[in-house]
């Protein structure tokens, strides 16, 4: 039975008011991943301060995503590709709230690391890695606001690269640790934060495979492309 018209002008103003709160989400988590690092590079702990308090907004804004989903839900009783779009907002937001966690964790390392001067290479990987998942978000953020497929596939076939960055740095940590064991508590956070990025890419992949079960109506079958290594050499427990 088709939905009377006031109906579908209603649960139109419904989506639209979840994508806006995605939207808010989106721009707030890419924030920060870009002040985490930046406060990471220049440890500047008031700079991670502000990181680690923007988390309590992208938390409520989730809550509000699954409070107008579930209200949405009892009202509309939606099907077919409307139901999927409010399942897919309830999955994104969750996986915008995880970025915004692994940001948080990473800003919380750098108050641990001020005193200490990395390597310059290592940072130049993990800032490289963090410009990856940066792009990764912002792509399949696109994607979800023009519910765009194919572009979600390219996002979701891109995450072995930062898998394989993520291993280079694995193994130039150790590295360091070897040579220099006064190096060794923070190569090991570096580590972590490496991790957490990496964990970001995951979460970008996955919002991608949210928009395909969107846009498509089905979820995508095959594997997806991973090259992270460093669980099979002894850091399985990197997950923050």
């Amino acid at each position: 039975m088709a939905m009377p018209e006031h109906t579908i002008r209603a649960f139109d103003a419904d989506l639209q008011d979840l994508g806006r709160i995605i939207a808010e989400m989106g721009g707030l988590a890419e924030r920060q991943i870009s002040d985490a690092l930046e406060a990471l590079d220049r440890r500047d702990p008031d700079l991670a301060r502000t990181v680690v308090d923007a988390d309590a907004r992208v938390d409520a804004l989730q809550h509000e995503v699954e409070e107008k989903a579930i209200v949405t839900l009892a009202r509309r009783q939606p099907l077919g590709v409307d139901l999927r779009d409010i399942v897919g907002a309830l999955r994104v937001s969750n996986d915008l709230e995880r970025v915004g966690d692994l940001a948080k964790n990473i800003a919380k390392r750098v108050q641990v690391v001020a005193g200490d001067d990395p390597h310059a290479a290592v940072m130049r990987g993990i800032e490289h890695m963090a410009t990856m998942a940066l792009s990764q978000l912002k792509d399949a953020l696109d994607a979800y606001a023009r519910r765009d497929s194919e572009k979600a596939l390219q996002v979701w076939n891109s995450d072995g690269e930062i898998d394989a960055v993520n291993n280079s740095l694995f193994r130039e940590l150790l590295t360091y640790m070897m040579e220099d064991q006064r190096k060794i508590t923070v190569c090991i956070h570096l580590m972590f934060c490496a991790k957490n990025i990496e964990r970001m890419g995951d979460h970008a992949t996955n919002i991608a495979e949210t928009i395909f079960y969107m846009v498509e109506g089905r979820t995508l079958t095959d594997e997806r492309p991973k090259s992270d290594t460093t669980a099979s050499t002894g850091v399985a427990f990197m997950r923050d």
